[in-house]
């Protein structure tokens, strides 16, 4: 069984496929408490259902792509039939993750939107660094930047590891305590081989209402 917060479709906000609409699988539950964490109405709110309740009600949206999200999706054991399931009924599969737990079990086929922690999340000491072996071509990897010194904490990560080289880079500016202006500006003055990354729900539903 799967202890699911909701289900809904929507437009999806934060990644390489911003823009398109989705449906979203958001599980109950998260091993970490970052700073600015916007879903803390799904650390331990949700119901029990099974995998084809969960297909039943994917299959209700007519929509190609599918993100399971959360909370922190691999908390539950149950989260990799499910996107082996989803796979086979030919879905497009986004699977978001806070890159404290392992993803080399995640199935092939899924698109990885894999955070890095910064700083400003107090949760950095979290970060598996290991998981960047497992990023390819189609995955993406999230920096949520605070402030500056997020800013140039990410840029070393990146350059160190060689993640750009892996897949694709995010920064997103964090809602209320960044301007985008600013990080696009740092982002633009350094040359920085990444995609500014703003929370497109948000921007059109405002950054207080769930289920979008």
């Amino acid at each position: 069984m799967l202890k699911v917060n909701e289900i809904f479709y929507s437009i999806q906000g934060e990644s390489s496929l911003a823009g398109r609409p989705c449906t979203f699988i958001r599980l109950a539950g998260c091993n970490l408490r970052c700073k600015y964490c916007d879903t803390d109405y799904a650390y331990g709110n949700g119901i029990l259902m099974s995998k084809d309740q969960v297909l039943r009600t994917v299959a209700k949206y007519d929509c190609p792509l599918v993100l399971i999200t959360g909370g922190e999706p691999l908390m539950q054991e149950e989260s990799f039939p499910l996107m082996d399931a989803l796979l086979e009924h030919e879905y497009q599969v986004m699977l978001e993750t806070n890159g404290s737990l392992a993803v080399q079990n995640v199935p092939e086929g899924v698109l990885l939107v894999m955070d890095i922690k910064c700083p400003g999340s107090g949760e950095m000491d979290k970060n598996l660094y290991t998981n960047i072996d497992y990023l390819g071509p189609a995955d993406n990897c999230k920096f949520v930047i605070t402030d500056r010194r997020d800013y140039e904490w990410a840029s070393d990560v990146l350059f160190d590891y060689g993640i750009n080289e892996l897949c694709e880079v995010l920064m997103s500016p964090c809602h209320g305590m960044i301007e985008p202006r600013e990080l696009a500006e740092w982002i633009l003055k350094d040359h920085m081989p990444v995609r500014l990354q703003l929370q497109l729900h948000k921007m059109v539903w405002g950054p207080d209402v769930e289920g979008r």
